[in-house]
């Protein structure tokens, strides 16, 4: 314990009797009796009795005070030199000391005075007045400093009695005042230590770079000048030791008397404790400065990762944007030039981003305070370059490939055009002779040949390669292209089919007429004038149809579309809650089965499958049994032609679509025991008969993604319904369908709260959970230096019912290889109806104060975002409205 910060300084010191001490008429040489005990000379003084009754007292209580508690135990030897004066001033003496010494008496000495009448007088006075001095102690009487000296050694006697011990009243106030100056200085200092470590302890880090370096330049120089006083201080108490242990220094012979051997303790005891006190403030202040130094760190890493991070977000947006896969060679080839220049553009950006996150990794290897918000930024900085890297080869390989597409398709186009150009450019007439059929039908063959070299002889094949960038307009301009490769390849065939009956051996000569325009059909043969007039027919086709116009579909079209998607879902999702229910559940009181079943899955039914049977008769019931249309279904259907009515039948069945939050609840449940059962032959023969491509695992899945299908079908309608009849109650039903997400989720969360011991259902419902930083900022003092200050936040989550508001520390644990799933430990509680709420905290507009019983506890808390915070701030004020309504 530093007693220097225990003990109060005594009640006298020095400085303020210093003129009564000057006078000398009482003094503490520093001599000791032969068991110890100190000895208070009082040496001849002339006014003695006309000493102020207030400076005797002082005098003679502060000299009792000096000697340690151990020598004073023993009690006081008092030595009244009164050899030179009258017995009244000796019976005047021992009645004073009488009366007023304040210490424990052990023997008093009295040197009588030396004339023979006043020593006559003075034996007489001492036998009849003895009484009246009211000692319990003996009044030994001594005629000379001889008979002294055969009670005390003369090395404990001052030279005015005779003695050798050294005193020099003068050096010993200056000894004094010196000693309770440094012993001031010391606990000036320890406590200008203690305030600046309270200080320090009570601070709050910041959460900007400039304001950290302003933070941390003020206590570094706060902290050099409290070194400096303790420098100083160390200095002032080595001199004061020096001057003590000067008479040592200068005389090998000379001695220290007990006094001042005291006085060398005590000024070593004080020094001692000087430097305990540093050693616990450097201690304190190394570990304030490292947290400081990696706050700023922190701050720096945090800010630079804000650049970094906004810069990576508008590369990858930028990335984003660039979806057009390119509808002509030449558009495909400058859409490739600027994927290289975002490439290149994103090089600056994705190297600090890596530079970042190895300083952040190196960070944490130095064991930064901040691990927990250090490590997911780097995480994020390396997924964030991973996918533009991944994102920018996928998109070169879809240019790659569009490339490769267009360019097989502008082959096919111009191959299809040189085709019709060769068919066109044959003379009919020149082709009625047999040499003319022949070379007619030796060009063909030539040019169909080239068809292999553009691989454009099987367009499944010409699909297949190409199937994952055929967009619309693309697998439209490729089905237009294949088509016209067929119509071209059929009128091949059939020019064949003529020349090659023109090119056979007649077996009587035919004159070949060249038919005209205006000649009547009836003057040529009627199979080439159809032949030619079906190549004429195709060719004049392909020019009109070479530029074809994309069709768009408009916002009707789409509510359209998305009603049928519901009709037709709806019916598949409760064909498979039958198929599960019939071909897995109800299979499980198969007594045939029952061999089959894992033990661990006995009497088990209702975990792994929850209130599926619930939700399948909640909606089979509303689309109905036996091909009839039941209600709901049939107000979908309605819905067709008036899509603004949809938003009704979510809002009738609300309080319906709360059984998949029990559905959701029991889900953790049910995966723990499908992890433990799922490979079991009774699933394996269940699925088999079902004839199921997939497990039971991913339809127990479906009911969860129903919920989330509801709520996207919805958001779709309300982004082609905006400013329309029926977009208010859209957006209602969107809110349910959002309300009954949260509900599920905030649920989920709710039931894995682990260490409450009363009853989660009676605290009322759950309005919010989430995780925030809190502090504590209790009502408790800071007694030592080397208190440390708790800058770390506690990580909590908290959950907020109308009546409770519990904080817990969440957990991760990894199950059996799977991922992590979240528990969340109960650490406190706090009743609403008694706590208050401070909107606004100085220093942070994300935090805000929740305090208990009058600021008794108060919980600070941090929020992730100030949306977040006025989120919380706004259902907490809901709740204490509501109650201060109620006890209105």
């Amino acid at each position: 314990t530093d007693e220097i910060m225990q003990q109060e300084i005594r009640p006298l010191v020095a400085v303020d009797i210093i003129e009564q001490l000057h006078r000398q008429f009482a003094i503490l040489s520093g001599g000791r009796g032969k068991d110890g005990a100190p000895i208070i000379t009082f040496p001849e003084f002339a006014g003695f009795s006309d000493i102020p009754d207030e400076d005797f007292l002082n005098v003679v209580t502060y000299l009792t005070s000096i000697p340690s508690l151990e020598a004073a135990s023993i009690g006081f030897i008092i030595i009244i030199d009164r050899r030179r004066d009258k017995w009244s001033a000796v019976k005047a003496s021992l009645t004073r000391i009488a009366g007023a010494f304040p210490g424990n008496l052990q023997l008093v000495f009295v040197l009588r005075p030396s004339r023979f009448i006043q020593r006559t007088i003075a034996d007489i006075g001492i036998k009849l007045y003895r009484d009246d001095f009211k000692m319990k102690v003996p009044i030994i009487m001594l005629n000379s400093v001889s008979d002294l000296h055969g009670y005390i050694d003369k090395s404990q006697l001052t030279r005015e009695l005779g003695g050798t011990l050294e005193y020099g009243h003068s050096q010993w106030i200056h000894h004094r005042t010196a000693i309770e100056n440094f012993a001031m200085t010391v606990k000036t200092t320890a406590q200008m230590l203690q305030t600046f470590g309270t200080d320090l302890a009570e601070t709050e880090l910041p959460n900007d770079v400039q304001c950290t370096e302003e933070l941390l330049s003020a206590h570094t120089d706060h902290h050099s000048k409290l070194k400096d006083e303790l420098k100083l201080a160390v200095k002032q108490g080595a001199t004061l030791l020096t001057c003590i242990r000067e008479p040592v220094t200068r005389s090998a012979n000379s001695k220290l008397s007990p006094d001042e051997l005291e006085n060398v303790a005590t000024v070593e005891r004080l020094l001692a404790q000087l430097d305990e006190t540093e050693k616990a403030f450097d201690q304190f202040w190394t570990k304030h400065h490292l947290k400081l130094e990696q706050c700023l760190q922190l701050r720096h890493f945090e800010h630079d990762f804000r650049e970094v991070k906004l810069a990576l977000d508008n590369l990858m947006e930028a990335q984003a944007s660039f979806a057009d896969i390119g509808d002509s060679v030449t558009r495909v080839e400058h859409l490739l030039r600027e994927q290289k220049q975002l490439e290149e553009k994103g090089q600056e950006p994705l190297e600090k981003a890596q530079s970042l996150a190895l300083h952040g990794e190196q960070l944490i290897q130095n064991n930064h305070y901040a691990v927990d918000s250090i490590r997911p930024k780097c995480v994020e900085l390396r997924r964030i370059c991973d996918d533009f890297t991944n994102e920018t080869k996928k998109k070169y390989d879809i240019l790659g490939k569009s490339l490769e597409l267009h360019k097989q398709l502008d082959k096919a186009s111009q191959w299809c055009e040189a085709g019709i150009y060769l068919l066109a450019s044959q003379a009919v007439d020149k082709c009625q002779s047999q040499e003319g059929a022949e070379t007619a039908l030796v060009e063909i063959e030539k040019f169909l040949v080239t068809a292999k070299e553009h691989q454009l002889s099987s367009p499944k094949e010409f699909y297949n390669q190409f199937d994952m960038i055929l967009t619309p307009e693309i697998k439209a301009n490729a089905q237009r292209i294949l088509q016209k490769l067929e119509d071209v390849q059929e009128m091949f065939d059939k020019r064949q089919v003529s020349l090659k009956k023109l090119a056979a051996k007649q077996t009587r000569p035919v004159q070949p007429v060249a038919p005209h325009p205006e000649s009547s059909p009836k003057r040529a043969s009627p199979k080439i004038t159809r032949s030619a007039g079906q190549e004429n027919t195709s060719y004049h086709y392909y020019i009109r149809s070479s530029v074809q116009h994309k069709c768009l579909r408009d916002c009707s079209t789409h509510l359209s579309h998305i009603i049928n998607e519901l009709i037709e879902t709806e019916r598949v999702y409760v064909e498979e809650l039958q198929s599960i229910i019939e071909g897995y559940a109800s299979e499980m009181d198969n007594p045939n089965l029952v061999h089959l079943i894992p033990s661990a899955l006995q009497n088990k039914k209702e975990i792994l499958f929850g209130n599926l049977p619930e939700i399948y008769e909640f909606h089979n019931r509303h689309v109905g049994t036996g091909g009839c249309p039941a209600i709901f279904l049939k107000e979908i259907e309605n819905c067709i032609e008036n899509p603004e009515l949809l938003a009704r039948c979510f809002l009738k069945r609300k309080e319906d679509l709360q059984i998949y939050e029990k559905y959701c609840q029991n889900k953790p449940r049910s995966e723990a025991l499908w992890r433990q059962c799922g490979d079991s032959i009774f699933f394996q023969e269940c699925q088999r008969k079902l004839d199921h491509k997939l497990s039971l695992d991913a339809y127990l899945l479906k009911p969860v993604q129903r919920i989330t299908k509801y709520q996207l079908l919805l958001k779709e309608m309300l982004k082609c319904s905006k400013n329309s009849e029926g977009t208010a109650e859209l957006e209602e039903a969107l809110a349910t369908m959002l309300d009954i997400i949260k509900s599920v989720n905030d649920s989920m969360h709710q039931i894995a709260i682990t260490g409450y011991e009363g009853d989660v259902s009676e605290l009322g419902k759950l309005l919010m959970q989430g995780s925030f930083n809190v502090w504590t900022d209790h009502k408790k003092g800071h007694n030592k230096v080397k208190d440390l200050a708790r800058f770390k936040p506690m990580q909590r989550h908290l959950f907020l019912y109308t009546k409770m508001l519990l904080f817990c520390k969440k957990r991760e644990e990894n199950t059996d290889g799977h991922e992590k799933t979240a528990s969340y430990s109960f650490k406190n509680s706090l009743k609403m109806s008694t706590v208050g709420i401070t909107e606004n905290v100085k220093g942070d507009n994300k935090k805000f104060e929740i305090w208990y019983n009058g600021r008794e506890e108060v919980y600070i808390i941090q929020a992730s975002s100030v949306e977040l915070k006025n989120t919380w701030i706004s259902e907490i004020r809901k709740v204490l409205t509501g109650q201060l309504e109620a006890c209105r």
